[in-house]
């Protein structure tokens, strides 16, 4: 379930409508964080978990456009099973320059957090409006449960008119879910000995699942009025799973992606990578009665794992009036007609991708039989010393990192196309970029080439199909460019984006909590990293 967040008082009032100006003079939120194990069922098994606040998913930060955010984390995990250092992203909002470093890539912009220790983001005034989620950066951590939703609200939201419900019970949240406690420790190890990723035991909706053989946990509920129209909220939050969201006798009315807003299309269906997000309007207009929300997923053959069962990944979308009962349809797993075709969607306000000023082809290999993915022939390995460290000691060019870092240098102020050609492995890779977006020139979805008005999104398919983007290098800064298969992730599917970098040390400020960070890290034994 759901729990609103303890944060400052003005928080509260961020989900009131306000004026241009009011949004100016907004104060910030202050928000905290307690990083803690606990032993919790999602789906019904009990394992001890790294999460935020004591539940998963975490809390939800909720914000309104023009705010500034501040967000402390402390640091309190014990269990020596587990990873133990921490560090927080929050995905998909752009850090301002002068905070660039509290952006929350591990060994990109900053240091892990070591147990009991707490440390403080600041962004903002956030210029940003949509659907976001954050989540722990540091390995693979973010499996265990550290994940929850962040979601900017924009009082002048042009689609305000095509929805009457847009609040805390609108938030869909899918995650795979994992029974093995020590993910870190030999989950990880054996994927990269063997390279076959291990197999989720179930998938949550808003933190519910159920698995084979396992008991009958009550369905998380979405409850509606007849009549009335809702702003889902759609977010997946797998570190591997593909998921399909469909509810049964609806439409889905498509109005955002990754925080951008869309030309309104509707379909039966969307497929969402890991990392992605969407906003779609869902109008109660079927007879009083209880319908399936069906999440069914991808990620691995079920064959590696018995407890798993795509069927299983539902939710109960009830009307109010309607008996508390599970709907009486049977429980599908899809095929579902009407699907989400990526290219078929357009920016509510046009925008031309401009002209390439630099051509990239990134080729995305696996070497056979093992857990080495790499781009352009390399495997990237996080540095001992933080990109952004380096940046501000004088690194400017791509000759100054290790070839391990796989760090791209960029003149400022050029637009960059990176073209993905097809790939013959079976994952579709939901490559995601730190700190900006990029016009999606062409989706994994279609053969067009579409400079006019592509949209723009932080997080898409390099799949059998190929895929081109385009980004600017305006803003200054090391940004990280990474698979959101986080196995993959951790196994060298990721580049480091640095962008002007003589900007990056006249404009970064450190803070001494920053520069703290890293001596503070390293002077940890191993089994507290």
């Amino acid at each position: 379930m759901l729990h609103a967040l303890v944060v400052s008082a003005v928080l509260l009032a961020a989900l009131k409508p306000a004026t241009g100006a009011a949004l100016q003079a907004r104060a910030a939120k202050h928000v905290t964080l307690d990083v803690v194990n606990a032993k919790l069922a999602p789906d019904g098994f009990s394992r001890s978990t790294v999460v935020v606040n004591g539940q998963y998913p975490g809390p939800p930060i909720l914000l309104t456009k023009g705010d500034s955010l501040s967000v402390t984390v402390n640091n309190r995990l014990t269990d020596p099973t587990m990873r133990r250092s921490t560090s927080l992203d929050l995905d998909g909002l752009f850090s301002t320059t002068s905070e660039l470093y509290d952006e929350g890539s591990s060994f990109v912009t900053q240091c892990p957090i070591g147990p009991n220790a707490s440390y403080t983001y600041n962004h903002g005034p956030i210029d940003q409006a949509g659907s976001f989620w954050y989540h722990s950066q540091l390995s693979i951590q973010y499996i265990d449960g550290f994940r929850g939703p962040l979601i900017v609200y924009d009082p002048e939201d042009p689609h305000k008119a095509l929805y009457d419900v847009d609040d805390l019970t609108t938030i869909i949240q899918m995650g795979d879910w994992w029974h093995n406690t020590t993910l870190s420790p030999t989950m990880l190890p054996q994927y990269e000995a063997t390279g076959i990723i291990p197999v989720s035991d179930s998938s949550t909706v808003n933190g519910v699942a159920r698995y084979n053989g396992g008991p009958a946990v009550p369905w998380s509920v979405v409850n509606v009025v007849a009549g009335k129209r809702y702003r889902l909220r759609l977010i997946n939050e797998s570190a591997r799973n593909v998921v399909t969201f469909n509810i049964e006798g609806h439409s889905l009315n498509i109005i955002e992606a990754d925080g951008g807003n869309l030309v309104p299309h509707t379909v039966n269906a969307l497929d969402m990578l890991a990392g992605q997000r969407y906003s779609v309007v869902v109008t109660a207009n079927q007879p009083v009665a209880n319908y399936w929300i069906q999440t069914p997923f991808v990620g691995g053959s079920a064959a590696n794992n018995l407890n798993q069962n795509a069927s299983l990944a539902r939710a109960i979308l009830r009307y109010a009036g309607a008996p508390i009962a599970d709907p009486t349809t049977p429980m599908s797993a899809g095929p579902f007609t009407g699907s989400l075709v990526e290219a078929d969607l357009a920016p509510l306000v046009p925008q031309a991708a401009p002209p390439a000023d630099v051509n990239m082809t990134l080729d995305l290999e696996v070497i056979a039989g093992q857990a080495i993915w790499t781009v352009n022939g390399v495997s990237f390995l996080p540095p001992k010393t933080p990109t952004l460290m380096q940046v501000l000691e004088g690194a400017s060019t791509e000759a100054d990192f290790n070839v391990t870092e796989n760090t791209f240098v960029f003149p400022p102020n050029k637009t960059i196309q990176f073209t993905f050609p097809p790939n013959d492995d079976d994952d579709a890779h939901p490559l995601h970029m730190h700190g900006q977006n990029f016009w999606l020139v062409k989706p994994n979805t279609t053969d067009v080439i579409n400079t006019v008005n592509p949209i723009k999104r932080d997080t898409a398919a390099a799949g059998a199909n190929g895929m081109i983007l385009r980004f600017s290098t305006d803003k200054p800064g090391p940004f990280h460019f990474h698979c959101h298969i986080f196995w993959h992730y951790q196994a060298g599917l990721a580049t480091v984006l640095l962008n002007n970098a003589n900007a990056t040390r006249a404009e970064v400020h450190p803070t001494p909590a920053w520069e703290a960070l890293c001596p503070a890290y390293s002077a940890l034994p191993a089994d507290l990293q």
